[in-house]
């Protein structure tokens, strides 16, 4: 279907969305790309019948475990087993593009995205003026003066969200519309950071991150950015040491809180997002969805539990912990060093809807104003969640012992479909002279990188302390203070039906050993100061910037372009080749750090480039022609690298 086509289709559902709307009451939409939309259709073969909290099942060895009692109890959902077939794999990718799991309420009601500097009619707008040629980087024109520290946004300013339509598309990937009774809301679904638009077709790369997505900035810019205070260094937000001269918590100044957010949260490299609620700003690198093989998963490795060897976890900690900070409140006595009611007065304060908001000095508590307009008044916070009894304490399945789920299928069942979804990307095919991808494996191997990049996916699964990779000591520790309350790895059955019914199974999750001080370190528990995980190389050429921070970015001119100062902050997307030299190069390297050091907003975002100093390089004995092949191999690595079952 070409393009034309495909924006008078689009404006047709707009009619017709228009008339549902005022007929029905009710309405929402969020594209998902046709595969004649993708320039990485092709995906690995289903070849695995279970998971069973981690482990592959063969469907042979699930007919053997079939014949026996014992072998069915393994398989079955009171065991924690997931069962795999094209259906669900097709939830998952549906789930991946259109699921929100409610979050549509915090981001608009309370954090005002649709109400600050950015409007859906400018959005709308700048959707329409594409005419149908796509972006990977949509423009949108301020609707108000705003200001972010020294840095005033002016009305009609064009701001670069990063935000991805494709061609001829209409609508942006990863966002979905809701219209309740005339009040309209936005929500995001994790095709929002994990697709991207290429620039060169304009179709849609399944699993590859969107590295140039302005999160920080986009919560800068919304009305009431203090919801997201925790995920930011802004000790504007301590409470008063003196008590409230009336009714209600004594609360911060609400201008200082709000101000401070805004500075923060906009130093986050485009790429990147901040997903540890440790009040620390510490933004990393939005990880690719080409997942096989490349547990554990998030940056430090701390998703390794469950189903999918961590990655549902993941999933789900994306909802569950990040997208709606309101259910944060009983854990905000030891992670904030704040009771629940100054908490909650502080994320409702500024609410962009006023039944959401908070008056200090009114009768009710800020608890009370919440339950007055929570949608799922059944768990805690505004998304959809099932509840395990131990919450709010951390388990590490998940964060707080919440599981985003969707009424009317089993609890957790879209993030375990989105798992067998992205465990069946790939990039697409890498365009890379054979000769020097050869070469460049063979210097791969004399410099020693398979000690750590080894198997299908060129990684040996492990986290590396702190002290040894030497990267950021704060991020590495960000997850120190869930440890004082901490429960036993648990899920519910997989079977088990949402809404929750009375009774529901309970199914424990081994750790213990090796396994487990591999968790605590990457939570940065256990007496240790933290880790970061070995990644997988596979899709290298869709992930720049790279390292954990994204500080290792380089554009296309390197005497020029070093660092995130002189790359991303500048909207110059990083050049893949010239940043993996930057990596394995310290003279290079030593350039980008510096560039980074001088940048007032890099030192905010505590973004270096630093850690990771093992060098294939002249000072090591590889020369400039050997160093290129490794980068073209490097480059080149669309798949797994050696038989292995998926998803």
């Amino acid at each position: 279907m070409g393009w034309p086509r495909r924006i008078l289709l689009a404006a047709g559902l707009a009619t017709v969305a228009a008339g549902v709307t005022i007929s029905l009451g009710r309405f929402s939409y969020a594209p998902m790309p046709d595969r004649a939309d993708l320039l990485n259709p092709d995906r690995y073969p289903i070849q695995t019948a279970f998971d069973v909290l981690g482990r592959r099942v063969s469907r042979a060895e699930a007919d053997h475990l079939d014949g026996t009692e014992a072998g069915r109890k393994e398989l079955s959902a009171g065991s924690g087993a997931v069962a795999i077939d094209p259906a669900m794999v097709e939830r998952g990718r549906q789930a991946f593009y259109q699921e929100t799991f409610g979050n549509e309420v915090f981001l608009t009601d309370v954090m005002g995205m649709l109400d600050g500097g950015l409007t859906p009619t400018a959005v709308a707008l700048a959707v329409t003026k594409l005419g149908g040629q796509g972006t990977t980087n949509l423009q949108v024109a301020m609707a108000r003066d705003m200001r972010v520290g020294d840095r005033t946004y002016r009305t009609g300013e064009l701001v670069p969200t990063g935000l991805d339509v494709p061609k001829g598309g209409a609508f942006i990937i990863g966002i979905k519309t809701f219209s309740d009774r005339g009040h309209l809301r936005m929500g995001i679904t994790c095709a929002l950071c994990h697709a991207a638009v290429d620039p060169g077709t304009g179709k849609v790369v399944e699993g590859a991150p969107n590295t140039d997505l302005n999160a920080g900035l986009l919560v800068a810019l919304a009305k009431n950015s203090s919801a997201y205070f925790m995920h930011a260094s802004v000790s504007q937000a301590d409470p008063p040491q003196a008590g409230s001269a009336g009714a209600g918590p004594a609360l911060p100044d609400a201008e200082a809180v709000e101000a401070a957010t805004k500075v923060q949260v906009a130093s986050w490299p485009p790429g990147s997002f901040d997903s540890s609620a440790d009040r620390v700003t510490n933004p990393t690198s939005i990880p690719s969805s080409f997942s096989a093989h490349g547990e554990p998963y998030s940056w430090s490795g701390r998703e390794a539990v469950g189903p999918f060897a961590g990655l549902s976890s993941l999933n789900n900690n994306v909802h569950a912990a990040n997208s709606d900070t309101t259910q944060l409140a009983a854990a905000a006595p030891w992670l904030f060093g704040m009771d629940a009611e100054t908490y909650l007065g502080i994320v409702l304060r500024g609410a962009a809807t006023e039944s959401f908001r908070y008056t200090p000095g009114e009768s009710r508590k800020p608890s009370e104003v919440l339950r007055s307009v929570d949608p799922t008044p059944a768990s805690p916070g505004l998304n959809s969640y099932a509840v395990l009894p131990t919450y709010p304490a951390t388990n590490y399945v998940t964060d707080n012992g919440l599981f985003t789920s969707v009424p009317g299928e089993p609890v957790n069942h879209a993030n375990n479909a989105m798992s067998a979804f992205q465990n069946l990307l790939h990039p697409p095919t890498a365009q890379q002279d054979p000769a020097a991808v050869n070469a460049g494996r063979a210097v791969f191997d004399k410099a020693g990188c398979g000690a750590c990049h080894s198997g299908p996916a060129l990684t040996n699964h492990r986290i590396i302390p702190d002290g040894e990779i030497g990267t950021e000591p704060t991020r590495a520790r960000a997850g120190a203070k869930m440890e004082a309350r901490l429960s036993p790895p648990s899920l519910f059955a997989t079977d088990t039906p949402f809404p929750l019914p009375a009774d529901p199974v309970i199914v424990p999750v081994p750790l213990a050993g090796d396994k487990l001080a591999q968790v605590q370190l990457a939570w940065g528990q256990g007496g240790t100061e933290g880790g970061y995980k070995v990644p997988n190389l596979v899709g290298l050429a869709w992930t720049a910037p790279y390292l954990h921070d994204s500080g290792i970015a380089v554009g296309p001119d390197p005497a020029t372009q070093r660092g995130v100062s002189g790359t991303v902050y500048r909207g110059i997307a990083p050049d893949p080749s010239n940043s993996l030299r930057a990596l394995i190069d310290r003279d290079l390297r030593a350039q980008v750090i510096a560039a980074n050091k001088s940048s007032d907003t890099a030192r905010i975002a505590r973004v270096t480039g630093e850690g990771h100093a093992y060098w294939a390089d002249a000072a090591s004995g590889v020369a400039r022609p050997d160093q290129d092949a490794l980068i073209a191999y490097l480059l080149s690595i669309d798949t797994l690298t050696e038989p292995a079952a998926t998803p």
